[in-house]
C-alpha cells in the first residue's frame, strides 16, 4: 500500500557501496537524453494526484509517443513476500501481497525487484486504457540515474510516486519503508505495450527497457 511522506534523507552507506559496483552502472539512453523529452506535459488524465496524503493535487499523467509519464516523488514500498528487510516489523504499512504475481503465482518480493506502483484504476486515471499492464517496463529517473522496474503494484486512486525497496536502492535512495524515500523530482516513463515475461527477471527488464528507452528517444 502507498506509504506516507518519507522526506528526503541521506543514502545510506550500503545504498552507496551497491551504486559503485560496475554492474550498477546504466546503459542505454542517459537520463538527461530522457528528460530533454520531458519538458512539457500533454496531460491524459482527467485531474491531478497527489504525492502524499498532505500535499495538493498537482501532479497530472502526460502521454507522449508510446509513452505515459509523470514527475512525482518517490515513497518506498515493501509490499510483497516477507523478508527480512521487509515486513510489519520494518514497515508499519507491510502487506504482504502485490497486485500482479511472479511466474510461481507468488506475490514479488520488494527488496530484490525493482518495480513500480501505479494507481488503481480510477475515473482520474484508468492506466489499463494506455497500454500499461502488470510487468510492463518503467524508466525510473533521479539524480541522472535511470532504472528500469516493472509494474509490480497498483496503489491508491488519488496519490502518485512509490516504488519498490530494490528500486529505491538502485537510484541510490534511502530505502528505509518507514522513513527512506525521496521528495524528487523523479520521473517515472511507463512504455506501452510492454510486458518482462517472467515479471522477476530484471535482466529482461533492463535490456527491454534500454530498447524501448531508445525508441522513445526516436519517436519524440
Amino acid at each position: 500500500m502507498r506509504k506516507l511522506a518519507p522526506g528526503l534523507f541521506a543514502v545510506s552507506a550500503l545504498v552507496a557501496s551497491v551504486l559503485a559496483s560496475p554492474a550498477a552502472q546504466a546503459a542505454g539512453p542517459s537520463a538527461s537524453q530522457l528528460l530533454a523529452k520531458l519538458t512539457s506535459c500533454s496531460q491524459i488524465s482527467n485531474g491531478k494526484y497527489r504525492s502524499d496524503t498532505e500535499t495538493s493535487a498537482n501532479i497530472p499523467v502526460c502521454g507522449k509517443n508510446g509513452a505515459v509519464w509523470y514527475k512525482a516523488d518517490l515513497d518506498v514500498d515493501c509490499d510483497g513476500q516477507v523478508t527480512s528487510k521487509c515486513n510489519k516489523n520494518t514497515d508499519p504499512w507491510f502487506q504482504p501481497d502485490t497486485a500482479f504475481h511472479d511466474s510461481k503465482g507468488k506475490p514479488l518480493v520488494a527488496d530484490k525487484l525493482p518495480y513500480v506502483v501505479v494507481p488503481s484504476a480510477s475515473g482520474t486515471w484508468d492506466y489499463r486504457k494506455f497500454g500499461i499492464q502488470g510487468g510492463g517496463v518503467v524508466a525510473v529517473i533521479y539524480n541522472n540515474k535511470v532504472e528500469y522496474a516493472v509494474v509490480g503494484d497498483t496503489g491508491p486512486t488519488n496519490i502518485i510516486g512509490e516504488a519498490s525497496y530494490a528500486t529505491a536502492v538502485g537510484l541510490g535512495i534511502n530505502p528505509d519503508p518507514e522513513n527512506g524515500g525521496s521528495d524528487g523530482p523523479v520521473h517515472y516513463i511507463y512504455f506501452k505495450n510492454s510486458k518482462v515475461s517472467p515479471i522477476e527477471d530484471h535482466g529482461k527488464a533492463t535490456s527491454q527497457g534500454e530498447a524501448l528507452a531508445q525508441k522513445f528517444l526516436n519517436e519524440n
